[in-house]
Formats: C-alpha cells, sequence, structure tokens
C-alpha cells in the first residue's frame, strides 16, 4: 500500500508531506481546498505502476505516467499542472512499502517529464477511484466519449471505472470478506444493480425479485451499486487501493455510516482507502471505527492552504467543518433556535 508522499507545487497543493499512511485515510477541507487533487495526483501515480509492464504495454512508466496525468487532469500541457507562481518545479515522492517512485517536471513540460524514478516493482493488483457521482447510467456515454470520439469530457477515473464495470461477474468461490461485504451492501440498498446480458442495460432488481430500469433508480442506490460490482467481477482483490471522492454524495446519514463500517471490513483484509470528504458524519463515524477496533485513521486536512495531518485515533482534529458542525448543534440545544 501507500505508506508515504510528499508532493510540491502539484497543482493547489503548494507543499504537503504525508507520513504513517494507514488502510483508510482521511482526507478533509472546504470546496476548492484540492481534496479531490490530492486523490488523483496518489490515483494517477498508482495507476501507472499497475499498468506499467502490464499484458503488451511497450510504453515506459514516463510515458505512462505522462498520459495518466493529461487526461485524468485534462490540462492542455501536463506543465500547467505546476502551481501558478511557484518558482520551482512540480515534484512528487511517493512510497509503496518501502519502495520509492518519484517525478519531477517543470512548466513548460508537455510531452516529456523531466525526471522519474522507479523503485516499484509493477503493481498486480487494480486501483480504482469512485468519484462523486454515480457512473453506471453513464457508462456507454463515457465509454464512447473516450474510446471513439477521444474527447475531453470525462476524465481518466471515469474512463478506468466505466472499463472496470464492463468486466462480466464472475461465478465461482470469491474471497469471503467480499461476499460478507456485498451482502451487507445489498442490505442498505435493499437488492442489486445488474447488467441484463438480454438488453445490455443495467438494472435494478429489488429483494421480491422485481426489475427496474436503472434510469428511475435512486443515485444512492447506483453509487453503491458500483463498489458491489466490483467486488462480484473480481476487479478488485485484497491488495487494491480504493480512491473515493465523497462517500457520502446521494447517501442517507444512516448509509453512510453502514457503507463505511463496510469499508473498514475491506480495509481489514488489506485494501486501502482513501476517503474525501466534507461531511461531519463521515468524519464522526470513522473517529467511532478508531475507538472501537483500535486503528489508525490519519486525518489529512486543509486549512487557509496549510495541510496538516492529525490521526482520529488521538481525537476528532481541530477544522473548521467539526466546528460548524458543533456550533449549529450548540445554537440548536442553546434555546436560540425557534420551532
Amino acid at each position: 500500500m501507500i505508506t508515504k508522499a510528499a508532493f510540491t507545487n502539484y497543482g493547489p497543493i503548494k507543499e504537503i508531506d504525508l507520513g504513517k499512511l494507514s488502510n483508510i485515510n482521511l482526507i478533509i477541507g472546504s470546496n476548492g481546498s484540492g481534496k479531490t487533487f490530492l486523490l488523483k495526483a496518489l490515483y494517477s501515480a498508482t495507476r501507472t505502476l499497475e499498468e506499467y509492464k502490464r499484458g503488451k504495454e511497450q510504453r515506459s512508466a514516463s510515458d505512462i505516467l505522462k498520459d495518466k496525468l493529461y487526461w485524468t487532469f485534462q490540462a492542455a500541457k501536463i506543465g500547467d499542472l505546476v502551481t501558478k507562481g511557484a518558482a520551482g518545479k512540480l515534484s512528487a515522492n511517493i512510497n509503496f512499502d518501502k519502495n520509492e517512485f518519484q517525478f519531477t517536471f517543470g512548466k513548460e513540460t508537455v510531452k516529456q517529464i523531466n525526471f522519474l524514478e522507479n523503485h516499484v516493482k509493477p503493481l498486480e493488483s487494480n486501483s480504482i477511484f469512485l468519484p462523486a457521482k454515480e457512473v453506471i447510467s453513464l457508462q456507454k456515454i463515457i465509454l464512447k466519449t473516450r474510446e471513439v470520439d477521444k474527447l475531453f469530457g470525462f476524465d481518466d477515473t471515469y474512463l478506468d471505472l466505466a472499463r472496470a464495470l464492463r468486466q462480466t461477474l464472475k461465478r465461482g468461490r470469491n474471497y469471503s470478506v467480499f461476499s460478507k461485504a456485498r451482502e451487507k451492501l445489498k442490505d442498505i440498498v435493499g437488492g442489486r444493480i445488474e447488467y441484463d446480458q438480454s438488453t445490455n442495460e443495467w438494472i435494478y432488481r429489488n429483494e421480491k425479485n422485481q426489475k427496474f430500469e436503472v434510469g428511475v433508480t435512486a443515485e444512492g442506490i447506483k453509487k453503491i451499486a458500483i463498489l458491489d460490482t466490483l467486488l462480484g467481477n473480481r476487479y478488485l482483490d485484497t491488495n487494491s487501493i480504493i480512491f473515493i471522492d465523497e462517500p457520502e454524495s446521494a447517501l442517507h446519514p444512516t448509509a453512510i455510516t453502514k457503507l463505511l463500517d463496510i469499508i473498514y471490513l475491506l480495509s481489514d483484509c488489506g485494501i486501502q482507502f482513501f476517503l474525501a470528504s466534507h461531511s461531519y458524519f463521515v468524519i464522526k463515524k470513522l473517529f467511532l471505527i478508531t475507538q472501537e477496533h483500535e486503528v489508525d485513521i490519519p486525518v489529512i486536512s486543509c486549512e487557509k492552504n496549510e495541510w496538516k495531518i492529525d490521526n482520529l485515533k488521538d481525537g476528532m482534529p481541530d477544522n473548521s467543518i467539526i466546528d460548524e458542525s458543533i456550533r449549529l448543534f450548540e445554537e440548536e440545544i442553546d434555546g436560540s433556535i425557534k420551532w
């Protein structure tokens, strides 16, 4: 898994140094602070190492990374990822276990990354990025836009996910923890979303075996179904890394807490998670998980463009999201709000 990461002059991230990362890692901050950007920075590096020397892949690690950055961030040139106004170059140093993957490039970089050093063996597992918006109902559009039309619009996080969902469900014995997680996911949504091979369409099948078109199915159900599908078609394994942007999006608070329990279950078998959120429910539930299971959950937060890292195991961190949630609660109970 990713154990350490440091970035300098990487888009909105002027400088960040993340040490002692764990199986679950939470990134919090206000809108525009760089949460999603940080997720994508980590994802791009991870996917580069997964694609390197896989199958008939002939590109070098540098070429794969260049393409991954270009299609993930969709900048005119990858040099545009260098922090605007920064005097130095963009640099990244990521440790997978104890092995380093690092690269550097400047503002004028278009096709060739100045410096890349890789001491990480090609990764055999698959990572995935789950965006805030569900992808199942957009799958065909995403694939056509990128694979046929080759246009910007849906970045590589969407394309990789759309392709992963294209894999059919595998029959036979699965990881026991995956089967358990899938049953829990099924309980949350009251059924499953499946791909109907006869119609080439996604459908929602409830517990009464009634079928519904996916277009009329709630977005929260479709979002949870994505994780269920990736566990069922074996795209993911116990060494995968899952990046989730706003796990709370389109979900009821009860569903959020149940989903986070499932995330803990999967993390305990080896999957690493990076979650970006601005939800008090997410922060509080993960805090309770640390207390119940005595696990470390680093919380990476950004306040006024300054990044810091705390551990939820040591308590709730100082952050404006938490402060505002507590303020609203106190405002309600002290009688100042009249119903």
